[in-house]
């Protein structure tokens, strides 16, 4: 397999919880547990970028409880997690609206980028207050501030994924068939692939089958 970049849409994880009667953050502890085991398994398989939609912009509008509860996540396994990812060599890029998080996830988010930069196996992006409207408005305004039209290329510098490759596989959880403003001009010649599972039932396996899907598809990019 060449080195790919994946990007996951982690939906469902309240809808899972709610099918269960649980409450929606048992939801979103499920799904983070999931995604940290998928992590693990995506690199496994050569992965050499993932790019996980964790918190859109949008979500930080839901209850102050049920946002509290997601902060309240993150700083209970930013510290632990971000250890695990040096010792296997993944570096961690956060890509978002960080001024909308709080200050201490803010800091923790920086630490970990910082303790895991010298990672080579591979980059895992968490979107966090991530909003692709969003991201493109602050593109244009950069290039409008620098006084100069910008190539493609250049735009696409500007964005927040300015380092990356654009997304070779988009997967989407949940049963929706749209976007949702995640990754809207990288994801121009994206495959993508959607899952009826809610994100904390969607398995190894199931990551697997996507991966077996992508392969079968005839990548033109316009071309014949």
């Amino acid at each position: 397999m060449t080195a790919l970049h994946v990007a996951i849409i982690m939906d469902g994880n309240g809808r899972w919880a709610k099918k269960r009667l649980l409450p929606r953050g048992a939801g979103h502890r499920a799904g983070f547990e999931r995604m940290l085991s998928l992590v693990d398994h995506a690199f496994e398989r050569g992965v050499k970028w993932l790019t996980l939609y964790a918190l859109s912009a949008e979500n930080l509008l839901r209850p102050k409880e049920e946002v509290e509860g997601l902060f309240g996540i993150f700083r209970t396994y930013f510290p632990e997690k971000s250890r695990k990812l040096k010792e296997k060599g993944i570096r961690l890029l956060v890509i978002g609206e960080r001024e909308l998080l709080p200050e201490d996830i803010r800091r923790l988010i920086s630490d970990a980028e910082a303790l895991t930069a010298d990672g080579t196996r591979g980059t895992l992006v968490l979107a966090l207050a991530y909003g692709a409207r969003q991201e493109i408005v602050s593109a244009v305004n950069k290039a409008v501030r620098a006084g100069r039209e910008v190539t493609e290329e250049e735009f696409s510098a500007l964005l927040y994924t300015g380092e990356l490759p654009p997304p070779d596989l988009l997967i989407r959880t949940g049963g929706e068939l749209r976007l949702s403003n995640f990754l809207l001009y990288q994801a121009a010649y994206t495959e993508l692939y959607f899952s009826e599972k809610f994100f904390p039932d969607f398995t190894d396996g199931d990551f697997d089958r996507a991966l077996e899907a992508f392969s079968l598809r005839d990548r033109r990019f316009g071309r014949i």
